[in-house]
């Protein structure tokens, strides 16, 4: 396959990120309507006992693609691109172990890394859409920050598809945190049948 059809790919994976967040956004805001507040409660119910599973995809998507991007592609990463790489690969082994065990209650271990990583995304971001911020001593000035290396859909770009998957999994991890137990079960069970 090529790389241009790679990178279409996962763009259009970007746009499937950006609508599931938007949609989770108007149901958010939108909670106070009767029919909208229905709705939303309904897809959280349908979505939340697979909301880590399909968290856990996203990351190793975002982190096979980011690896495909440099190693296949050649695309060499800037020193944002890094750093939102620490922010992003940690979450497959820590998505994995969570839906291993079924437990939702990864928020705690997710969210950190993905505002860090999305953060990240938002600055690099700004710093391809205004160069003159970047600052000499902020980055390579052999492979630049501000330096776009790929374009999809006349606005998706690499941090940008970064940003959609961080934000994918937040939301993701949000829904599957409100469906979990507010404590263990197994801790609950063994305390119910001591008594």
């Amino acid at each position: 396959m090529s790389v241009a059809f790679i990178t279409l790919f996962l763009a259009l994976l970007a746009l499937v990120a950006q609508a599931g967040v938007l949609v989770a956004l108007v149901l958010w805001f939108g909670r106070s309507s009767p029919a909208l507040g229905r709705w939303g409660k309904s897809l959280r119910d349908s979505v939340a006992p697979q909301a880590v599973p399909m968290a856990l995809a996203v990351a190793l998507i975002c982190t096979l693609g980011s690896l495909y991007l440099s190693e296949i592609a050649h695309y060499v990463p800037c020193k944002l691109c890094w750093y939102q790489r620490i922010a992003m690969y940690p979450l497959v082994p820590i998505l994995l172990a969570a839906a291993l065990r079924k437990d939702n209650r990864v928020a705690p271990y997710v969210l950190p890394l993905t505002i860090v990583g999305g953060l990240i995304s938002a600055y690099h971001l700004l710093l391809e859409r205004f160069p003159q911020l970047e600052g000499a001593a902020s980055c390579d000035p052999d492979n630049p920050c501000s330096a776009i290396l790929l374009v999809r859909f006349g606005y998706l770009t690499i941090p940008t598809m970064a940003l959609s998957g961080f934000a994918l999994i937040t939301v993701l991890v949000l829904v599957a945190s409100s469906r979990a137990d507010p404590y263990d079960r197994r801790l609950g069970d063994s305390v119910s049948g001591q008594a």
